[in-house]
């Protein structure tokens, strides 16, 4: 071996060395962030690496030209040792990123945004990455057909997200593990209102005239369930359950039809707590829109969001309902979206049994009629267009129901209040859920699980 060989030689052998020592100033020792937690829906949504604990989001919105110019700046907690890590974004221009004030390396693959900071994030320290970015935001078609996104409407905009629309308007960890809490500050042109979830903190005018609105939701939150409605409202405010306040906003053309229902909401929600438990929330409230510019309901966190020919009393009930069960308890991925859907269809069928005259059992034996609920088992989706199928609320309610009748009312609802109240804020998968309801039973329910939870097609009778 020639002097240049020995030289070129001991140059590769201690780059090894260093690379596998983990030497801190050699800048080698992180590892860039997973793209993706592997959901077994969504594999590519959410990110690796780090937790994150607050979004800070700076909005502002011409709803004239569709530009969205917007500032995310996200505070999280390193779970390994970071070279590079992850955010969900769709569409969009990012003009620039820093991580802890120092600018960061940005590049973009499909819906991944890459940022490399300038140096490493040690594993469980705190950082805070900020994102300048702009443009029109894109509506997002599922795989159902359904819309969701930034939805342009008829004098502004509404931002829904279940289950990946909200990397439309916002860079994020986007997937119902990572929950956060939120500060949204949106300015928009004079004469019309923004308003999102948790408590409006403040509401002020702007040297041009526009306005600008300031939201806190301090629970942590799942970013699917954030939302952003502008536009002009007619805005109402009190409390309900005696100090939570409420805020509700309704298009001024839908306001008159809805008024009578959305005046029921503080009665809502004492039965709600009467059967589930105590408000998880901080705050409360409804946004009602047009038909035209919404074609559904959505449980956003704290104010779920209606067109008009949804907002109904039982659809009402149902959204409520998932403040308890989806918002504050929230799927560990989205195969446990039944948990989320089937107690509130069971909610449902209990506001008919106290109010209507409807028992249960009815509701039960209607939904067990209904063939499409057997499609598949409610806690196997096989695929994403699967994810709002019939059996995840029907046959999801009638494991409910099958639980109810093997354990007895006092039992069942032991566990309708203490299954939120356990995991207040948090997220629960379908084992956590069968193994706190076994718990509480003291007993076995595998012969439950194994027909109506996990079992395909259809049992011959309705207690079988």
């Amino acid at each position: 071996m020639n002097t240049r060989s020995r030289v070129r030689a001991g140059a590769v052998a201690l780059a090894f060395a260093l690379l596998t020592a983990g030497c801190t100033g050699s800048g080698v020792r992180g590892t860039p962030g997973a793209a993706g937690v592997r959901d077994p829906l969504f594999p590519k949504l959410g990110n690796g690496g780090y937790d994150v604990s607050r979004y800070a989001l700076t909005l502002s919105y011409d709803p004239e030209t569709g530009r969205l110019d917007g500032r995310a700046e996200i505070t999280a907690e390193a779970t390994q040792d970071l070279s590079a890590f992850n955010l969900d974004l769709a569409g969009l221009t990012v003009r620039g990123a820093t991580v802890d004030g120092a600018p960061a390396a940005v590049s973009r693959a499909g819906n991944e945004l890459t940022l490399r900071p300038r140096d490493e994030i040690d594993d469980g320290s705190e950082f805070r990455a900020t994102v300048t970015y702009d443009g029109v935001p894109e509506t997002v078609t599922d795989a159902d057909g359904s819309e969701e996104g930034w939805l342009k409407t008829e004098d502004g905009a509404l931002a829904v997200g279940q289950p990946t629309g909200s990397m439309a308007w916002f860079p994020g960890n986007h997937h119902p593990s990572d929950k956060a809490a939120y500060d949204i500050t949106v300015t928009v042109p004079a004469g019309l209102a923004a308003v999102s979830n948790g408590v409006l903190t403040s509401r002020r005018k702007t040297a041009d005239g526009r306005t600008t609105s300031v939201w806190h939701a301090a629970e942590p939150m799942a970013s699917y369930l954030a939302t952003l409605a502008i536009g002009r409202f007619d805005i109402t405010t009190g409390t309900a359950l005696g100090t939570v306040p409420v805020h509700t906003a309704v298009d001024p053309v839908v306001a008159a039809e809805t008024a009578a229902l959305r005046a029921r909401l503080p009665e809502l929600l004492e039965w709600g707590t009467e059967n589930f438990g105590r408000y998880p929330f901080a705050a409360t409230g409804v946004i009602v829109e047009r038909d035209d510019d919404l074609g559904y309901a959505l449980e956003t966190q704290t104010r779920p969001v209606f067109s008009a020919a949804s907002f109904d009393t039982s659809t009402l009930v149902h959204e409520l309902a998932h403040q308890w069960y989806g918002d504050s308890v929230s799927p560990a991925n989205w195969k446990d979206i039944w948990l989320n859907e089937s107690f509130a269809v069971y909610a449902e069928w209990l506001y008919a049994e106290d109010f209507e005259n409807t028992p249960a059992q009815r509701s039960f034996e209607k939904a067990f009629a209904n063939d499409a609920a057997w499609a598949f088992p409610p806690a196997e989706p096989p695929t994403a267009e699967d994810l709002f199928g019939p059996p995840v609320y029907q046959r999801g309610a009638m494991v409910l129901h099958r639980i109810r009748q093997e354990v007895g009312d006092d039992t069942f609802y032991e566990i309708l209040a203490g299954w939120p109240a356990g995991h207040r804020h948090g997220t629960a998968s379908t084992e956590d859920f069968t193994r706190y309801v076994e718990s509480v039973a003291g007993e076995d329910l595998d012969g439950l699980w194994d027909v109506w939870l996990y079992g395909d097609g259809k049992p011959a009778g309705p207690t079988d």
